[in-house]
């Protein structure tokens, strides 16, 4: 039985794709069954298949079939995406209310609710390296120091994000449940208050390769005009976890969620690509494409 064990032990490790994702231990309990592609008509509420939004905005011209096409893109990968118009209020989604475990996203939320408290220098350090170079150890300190498990259902509340929770096991951050919409949601609020300065400064500084040695430029990251927070995980048994969240041209938020279930991270980072790619192409973005 102990050689059986430690055969499988050693069988998992080597299973772990190269560089050093975070790891976590178990499947997503939070789940639900695809739902319908949405439009928002800029006041809150959805509206299935409404496409007659008058507007110079390019998400106006952007209809159901469009934005399901664009999911698609992702192939074999789940996907989760939402486009909000920064100036409107409109939305586009497709599986926008599915919900992920966040991986790193959730650094953009607990440091929103960090800078609105008193910082010392080291503590204002430890919020740019985890937001730019997404440095997890960072993000443990953070975690313990700032209320991490309060400070989901503070900025939650706050800011209207009805799929957005805290992890059921407070010391797995990664595994903060949020959805798309929530993240395009998050952007348009953090952006309204007075720590917009500090968030786009460290988000804009973002390293191509992170503090842990993961090359994070894939989806938004490296595309010109854009900068975002990026998150990457691997969860046993074969998920691997990218998502892009961020915002482009000063005009639009995006958030491009995705889990694989190949546990390949060049499939994995080709199905986010893609489907940034179909995105940005949809809002005719001067930027360049995603990197490959």
């Amino acid at each position: 039985m102990r050689w059986a064990l430690i055969l499988l032990l050693v069988t998992a490790v080597f299973a772990i794709p190269d560089a050093s994702p975070c790891l976590a231990h178990g499947k997503p309990a939070a789940d639900i069954s695809r739902g319908p592609d949405v439009l928002d008509s800029g006041d809150g509420s959805l509206d299935p298949g409404d496409t007659d939004i008058s507007d110079t905005s390019a998400i106006s011209d952007i209809s159901v079939a469009d934005i399901s096409e664009i999911a698609a893109a992702g192939g074999a990968s789940d996907v989760g995406v939402a486009a909000l118009d920064l100036q409107t209020g409109q939305v586009v989604s497709a599986q926008g209310d599915k919900p992920f475990y966040s991986a790193s996203l959730s650094k953009l939320i607990l440091a929103f609710d960090a800078l609105r408290q008193p910082l010392s220098d080291a503590d204002q350090d430890l919020i740019r390296r985890a937001l730019s170079a997404s440095d997890d150890n960072a993000m443990d300190v953070l975690w313990t120091r700032f209320d991490g498990m309060g400070a989901i259902g503070r900025v939650a509340a706050e800011a209207g994000l009805t799929g957005t929770h805290a992890p059921d096991d407070p010391s797995q951050w990664g595994e903060v449940v949020i959805t798309a919409n929530d993240m395009v949601r998050l952007y348009q609020h953090v952006l309204a208050s007075p720590q917009r300065d500090a968030v786009v400064a460290a988000l804009s500084s973002a390293t191509a390769t992170a503090a842990d040695g993961f090359d994070q430029a894939f989806g938004l990251l490296g595309v010109t005009g854009a900068y975002a927070k990026q998150g990457w995980m691997f969860y046993l048994p074969s998920d691997v976890y990218l998502h892009s969240a961020g915002v482009l041209d000063d005009r639009y938020a995006v958030a491009v969620l995705t889990t694989n279930p190949t546990g390949n991270w060049t499939t994995a980072r080709e199905s986010i690509n893609a489907v940034t790619s179909a995105l940005l192409a949809k809002l005719d973005a001067t930027a360049g494409p995603a990197r490959p």
